[in-house]
């Protein structure tokens, strides 16, 4: 049964404990106990597995908490606030072109520059003041945000979507369906599409309201030297910035990259030796919590994964889908939502669904275009609105840096809202009827 299986019913405990503001660490730990009690593994298995799995995303929260002191660093310098001030002339009083201007610039971190969330932490809590002034509703800037970090490797082949396309053919090709990584992004970008329906509908419809926020300090903030025009350390830090970017790309290490940039600084007197403490101490209070939720969250995914659910899930929906294209496409996408919420990456869902989705597409006689559509949609589904995901953490990370962002209730539901809805339908409307 799909309502008893483990994965569905932690899922289920993990999104209710959630809305009801228990704190994200204490419903990932519930989570995992509910999932493995509903398949029989003891609760110390259950615990030690949990926590053995937690080095699963040692070096994305190792890289969150240096990008973090990176971002205190660069701010604590007045280079953040001079690109504020100076955006904030571009964009006056038109709050939807700052919104459009946002997701747009969030973009190239996955695509051109691929530095995924690192720019939040720098760019956001600067600009605070701003969404301030403008009453901008948050909730539609974690919308913008996510976008960004979600849809560019959903529907382009470059970055971040690049892995994401070329992981996607490997595995049909693997399961009997042969596809190379060009032939993906013909069949996604109305998953794309999707997604920049429901970025509007946020930005126009949903949160076009004002909203009134408090002027509270912002981390990392408090102590910054006013300066309104570039100045020689100014250009040093953004020195450092290029020197964390290349040794990224270089290396694949995102930790290599913000040491090497926090070095620079520290060389060139743009950071002083003493105030590295304090830097240290203000990346972990603006990421130090997302850093352990993502370790929480490996181990939870790796409970999941040792329940052995996640097959007899799938293969409920093969029983239940019978004959029928249209709920063997809807049961694939919902099933590809719980899966990536629970193992809170929609890279490493493919592999999970592509062994069982691809032979039921070809015996449900889907083409080999439509289950790229399937696949993409479902194993990306989740990833926007999961409590565990970078991309709201990220979001978060940025919006909360005054202290008045929900994670929950202002960056995952209205996440989930605009984004899954839409990725169900487009993913539907592509599967069936366009390819």
């Amino acid at each position: 049964m799909i309502l008893t299986n483990p994965v569905v019913l932690s899922v289920v405990v993990m999104i209710v404990l959630c809305l009801l503001h228990l704190n994200i660490i204490l419903a990932l730990i519930v989570s995992a106990l509910v999932a493995g009690l509903a398949a029989g593994m003891p609760l110390g298995a259950t615990m030690s597995t949990l926590i053995g799995g937690m080095g699963g995303n040692s070096e994305t929260a190792l890289s969150y908490i240096l990008l973090g002191a990176l971002a205190v660093a660069i701010s604590q310098t007045g280079l953040a606030s001079i690109l504020s001030v100076r955006l904030a002339k571009v964009v006056g009083n038109r709050k939807a072109f700052l919104l459009l201007l946002l997701a747009g610039l969030g973009c190239f971190s996955q695509n051109l520059i691929p530095i995924h969330i690192a720019f939040i932490p720098i760019l956001i809590p600067p600009l605070l003041a701003l969404f301030n002034r403008l009453r901008q509703d948050r909730r539609a800037v974690a919308c913008a945000l996510t976008f960004s970090l979600k849809a560019p490797y959903i529907a382009i082949p470059a970055g971040f979507g690049l892995i994401f396309h070329g992981i996607l053919a490997d595995q049909m090709t693997a399961n009997g369906m042969v596809v190379t990584r060009g032939d993906v992004w013909p069949f996604t970008w109305i998953l794309g599409a999707g997604m920049a329906l429901g970025l509007l509908l946020a930005i126009f419809v949903s949160y076009a309201k004002a909203r009134d926020y408090e002027d509270r300090p912002v981390v990392g903030l408090e102590k910054v030297p006013a300066a309104d025009a570039f100045e020689g350390r100014h250009w040093l830090t953004l020195a450092a910035v290029v020197v964390a970017f290349v040794i990224q790309l270089k290396t694949s290490s995102l930790p290599l990259g913000a040491v090497a940039a926090l070095a620079l600084m520290t060389a060139t007197g743009t950071l002083k030796w003493r105030r590295l403490e304090e830097v240290m101490s203000g990346g972990m209070a603006i990421m130090g919590m997302i850093a352990v939720i993502m370790l929480v969250a490996a181990g939870y995914g790796s409970v999941i994964r040792e329940t052995k659910a996640v097959d007899g899930l799938v293969e409920s929906v093969v029983g239940l889908v019978g004959g029928s294209r249209f709920y063997g496409a809807l049961l694939m996408l919902l099933v590809g939502l719980l899966v990536t919420m629970g193992i809170g990456t929609s890279f490493g869902t493919i592999p999970v669904l592509a062994a069982i989705y691809c032979p039921l597409a070809l015996k449900l006689g889907f083409s080999t275009g439509a289950t790229v559509c399937l696949l993409a949609a479902a194993a990306a589904l989740g990833d926007a609105g999961s409590p565990a995901s970078d991309s709201t953490l990220g979001p978060t990370s940025g919006l909360n840096a005054d202290g008045q962002h929900d994670h929950i209730w202002d960056t995952c539901v209205p996440t989930f809202l605009h984004f899954n809805i839409p990725l169900i339908l487009f993913a539907m409307i592509g599967a069936l009827l366009l390819y």
